[in-house]
């Protein structure tokens, strides 16, 4: 007969790893295939990416390079960079079913949900790292270099890219997170109110990591909506904990009738 497959208080160290390989290698794999159709417009998405600096350069100003792979480099950047959001639903896929092992036979109906919310508030958080955030760092940077010739490189200028836009979708994961684990009764809105000042502080530290300048007025473009996230996640919270109480009176009442 067939071994049942193991409960995550069965597995080992070791076999915790390797699922976790596992489920790494697919969301690879899949970056990797999805990538391929985004190389064959990797100069359409690198305009794209390329307009939050681009629009306030001086005219006639372009990026530059100054090593000979560089193009190259930065159109199989650009390329992943889109490949990691088209298939950042099969990628939260494979997240949820690392940690599903671990769920009850109940929470594991909420994968739909989870990989519908997961993909649109990652779209979210990069296209407000898109549309806001960037331009805003890249106006204040050529702002305070407008007494220079501009020189910036393509590699410099895509790393960047890729810390800020990625780092905020990340961001916007929270009321995600939140959902879930109020869901399963880990945390509560009451608990998170009474931690609101270490989210604040948090807040601000995660914005000084992944936006681009020191100064406070573009990290509270970052902070401020982190913050409004988390309160939108209190409510979240306090939402699901009513929910769950109506659902569980409702229960007690029908086994009383």
């Amino acid at each position: 007969m067939r071994k049942g497959k193991k409960t995550p208080d069965n597995m080992t160290f070791l076999e915790h790893l390797d699922e976790l390989r596992k489920r790494l290698f697919y969301s690879f794999i899949t970056i990797v295939i999805t990538a391929i159709p985004a190389w064959i417009y990797h100069k359409e998405i690198y305009e794209i990416l390329a307009l939050p600096v681009t629009l306030f350069l001086p005219e006639g100003e372009t990026l530059a390079y100054t090593k000979l792979q560089e193009p190259f480099m930065t159109y199989i950047k650009v390329s992943i960079l889109a490949a990691i959001f088209v298939a950042s639903p099969i990628i939260f896929f494979q997240f949820w079913k690392f940690v599903a092992p671990g769920l009850y036979q109940r929470e594991k109906k909420y994968v739909i949900p989870f990989v519908i919310l997961t993909t649109f508030f990652f779209a979210a958080g990069g296209l407000f790292a898109y549309f806001v955030v960037f331009p805003f760092a890249c106006r204040f940077f050529l702002s305070m270099g407008a007494d220079f010739r501009a020189v910036i490189t393509v590699n410099d200028y895509f790393s960047l890219a890729f810390r800020v836009i990625l780092g905020i979708a990340l961001v916007f994961e929270l009321p995600t997170l939140v959902f879930f684990l109020s869901r399963m009764g880990l945390i509560t809105a009451k608990w998170m109110a009474k931690k609101f000042k270490y989210a604040f502080l948090i807040a601000f530290i995660i914005a000084a990591i992944i936006t681009p300048t020191p100064d406070p007025i573009t990290q509270s473009i970052v902070a401020v909506p982190m913050l409004a996230l988390y309160g939108i996640s209190m409510l979240i919270a306090l939402f699901s904990e009513k929910r769950k109480k109506g659902k569980a009176k409702e229960a007690q009442e029908d086994l009383a009738g």
